[in-house]
């Protein structure tokens, strides 16, 4: 027999296996019948083989389990490894393969759903009947409302089996007070979450939208962010009056099948601000103005109230800071645009020696924030001409 253990990554497969090596020199049955080498046990019996691995799938191709045991499979970058062991053990009779995990982030680095979230759904459908897998063995402990409040005892208890007895209930209250929100939902709570280090408590953001319809007329700022070639491009207005409301002008995405040939459509791009400054009375169109200073100058020679909005540290920091306040204290509303949302909880938090301001999770990584810092720089600017800018009356531009 073949049996894994699977980590996330090396380090953690490597504590994993010295507590199965302690645990086995501990007990006089187990040492007399194995050996123990630097990365493995052998059962001699049986010629039975133990190993640890990390979550680099392409080393374990050719592998053929008779037993998996994967730890914490929520941390799984992807469902590559997953998707190894489970399918290379084919040529075993009655093969097993047992995940062992908490809830966590929802989605995986490429933006989809994780392979933890994708057998936690099926689970659900089988217990519900509304799948019938009879190969499929789904136990889970979680809230009966999935918003349910992570600091409420009640929620504890519904979570953890061994709430009171195995787990002690003061732990719990000293670890929320020193534990973000995120993590305590995951670890404590058995709650999933959209993001672990998101910019919002869960559902704050999504909170703020509201069916506001913008008239024709009415004074908007208009705030792009992107770039021609990369993977995406957003033009969200933002009013002045009565309030700042957020909407949705325009988003442009590279498609998933789409390869490096893609190209934000910049002539749409451009005609979606010419027409957002003919619908409404526009200040200000305001652009990050990285790759897009060909487009800045040209509707710049039209007669549009083009300005830049670079965005560095020390313009970022009080803008994004202003922006949290405004949400967390109803100081604000959006369309409830599913981009708009999905855009702010991509967005991670930077902190430096200027404070915290949003960023996106890597280079080169699908989950894009455009929309939230475009939102970001047009709330700013709105807020701007609210305070200090009296509304015209009677201006168009044609």
């Amino acid at each position: 027999a073949e049996v894994y253990a699977c980590a996330a990554d090396k380090d953690q497969a490597r504590i994993v296996f010295n507590d199965a090596k302690k645990m086995i020199e501990a007990d006089p049955r187990l040492s007399a019948g194995a050996k123990i080498f630097r990365d493995a046990v052998e059962v001699t019996s049986t010629q039975s083989v133990f190993r640890v691995l990390s979550s680099e799938a392409f080393t374990k191709e050719g592998l053929s389990p008779t037993m998996v045991v994967y730890d914490e499979l929520h941390a799984a970058p992807n469902r590559e490894l997953w998707d190894v062991m489970n399918l290379g053990s084919g040529a075993r009779v009655d093969p097993l393969v047992v995940a062992i995990t908490t809830a966590g982030v929802r989605t995986d680095v490429s933006g989809g759903d994780s392979i933890c979230y994708s057998l936690y759904e099926h689970g659900q459908q089988v217990a519900s009947g509304e799948v019938v897998d009879p190969s499929f063995m789904f136990a889970w402990w979680e809230p009966a409302d999935p918003e349910a409040s992570h600091r409420s005892p009640d929620t504890w208890g519904e979570a953890n089996p061994g709430f009171g007895d195995l787990i002690d209930p003061e732990d719990f209250q000293d670890k929320l007070l020193r534990t973000p929100e995120s993590e305590f939902r995951i670890k404590r709570c058995n709650q999933w979450v959209q993001v672990s280090d998101g910019w919002f408590p869960a559902g704050v953001f999504e909170n703020r939208a509201r069916p506001t319809v913008v008239a024709s007329g009415d004074r908007v700022v208009v705030a792009v962010d992107g770039s021609w070639n990369g993977d995406s491009t957003a033009v969200v207005g933002c009013t002045v009056e009565p309030e700042p409301h957020l909407f949705v002008i325009g988003l442009w995405e590279k498609p998933r099948d789409a390869d490096n040939r893609w190209h934000v459509p910049q002539a749409d791009v451009e005609q979606s601000i010419r027409d957002a400054c003919k619908k409404y009375d526009v200040p200000e169109v305001v652009f990050d103005p990285y790759r897009w200073q060909r487009t800045m100058e040209a509707l710049q020679d039209e007669g549009l109230p083009v300005s830049e909005f670079p965005q560095s540290p020390a313009r970022m920091v009080p803008a994004c800071s202003a922006f949290y306040d405004a949400v967390l204290t109803d100081g604000m509303t959006q369309d409830g645009h599913a981009g708009l949302e999905r855009h702010m909880r991509n967005a991670r938090v930077k902190r430096d020696r200027l404070g915290p301001r949003i960023v996106k999770e890597a280079r080169g990584s699908s989950r894009v924030i455009d929309l939230a810092a475009a939102s970001v720089m047009g709330f700013s600017r709105a807020v701007f001409y609210r305070e200090t800018v009296p509304a015209q009356v009677d201006i168009t531009w044609v």
